[in-house]
């Protein structure tokens, strides 16, 4: 069995300079950990495979494609593959997200 504390996850560097964990990653599917603080924002860009978000703590805005939404705790938010997204925290608490994707990517993500 292996279990992973969320909050105590090694930090991978990225591109957008921000708090992300991996969790899972097999062939099937990978789990990242998100943590936006206060005023920071992941980047505009395309992933290749779908991906669904599930806000796990605070709340935030959420941008695929054309559409902008205030999203809070317990809400999961579908951003299908190809399709630009962003993300938002503009308020004064931490906003944690659960990140899914399926299929594990093949290929990288690519910035806006």
């Amino acid at each position: 069995m292996k279990i992973i504390d969320v909050l105590q996850a090694p930090e991978l560097p990225n591109p957008h300079k921000i708090k992300v964990s991996k969790l899972y990653d097999t062939e099937h599917a990978q789990v990242m950990h998100i943590t936006l603080l206060p005023g920071e924002k992941l980047l505009r860009h395309i992933t290749p495979v779908d991906v669904f978000f599930y806000v796990l703590q605070g709340s935030g805005t959420v941008e695929i494609g054309e559409e902008k939404e205030q999203v809070s705790k317990d809400m999961l938010i579908d951003s299908p593959a190809g399709i630009p997204h962003c993300w938002y925290n503009e308020g004064s608490e931490n906003l944690r997200i659960m990140v899914v994707k399926i299929p594990r990517p093949t290929t990288s993500t690519k910035l806006l």
